[in-house]
């Protein structure tokens, strides 16, 4: 088995920050996603249909992700756990890099886990979407 680089934050501890960053996004949808349709259903006698239900949260996590990874390359949880997200040259990435970044997790995480995985057998032990995006995790 490979070791990982010194660098590189243990999948475990990706994970358990992945965790902690589902718990903090309850926060974050319940003001910015359910409020919002609450609003719309007290106002329209029905509630919004699911399809704007779904936009709504994609621009949501669209908007928190893409923008903490590109002002310091940590959200809330990254920085409890002491992740930074960077370029492959160890720079902070640009927003288009971490829409990307953004888009490229759901198949990830969405295909069984089938991206997380990946880092097992990675060289870098990088996730897919990372190794796609251009990115990828360190320790701080």
């Amino acid at each position: 088995m490979q070791s990982t680089p010194p660098d590189t934050p243990t999948l475990f501890r990706r994970l358990i920050s992945a965790l902690y960053e589902i718990l903090l996004l309850i926060g974050v949808t319940a003001v910015f996603v359910l409020l919002p349709q609450t609003i719309y259903a007290m106002t329209q006698g029905h509630t919004a249909p699911s399809a704007l239900l779904l936009l709504n949260l994609t621009l949501v996590l669209g908007v928190y992700f893409v923008w903490f990874w590109s002002h310091g390359g940590q959200t809330l949880a990254m920085k409890t756990w002491k992740i930074r997200l960077v370029d492959t040259q160890e720079t902070p990435v640009t927003q288009t890099r971490a829409l990307l970044r953004f888009l490229l997790c759901w198949p990830s995480w969405g295909l069984l886990g089938a991206g997380l995985l990946w880092a097992i057998f990675d060289s870098d032990h990088q996730f897919l979407h990372d190794r796609l995006a251009g990115t990828r995790l360190i320790r701080v």
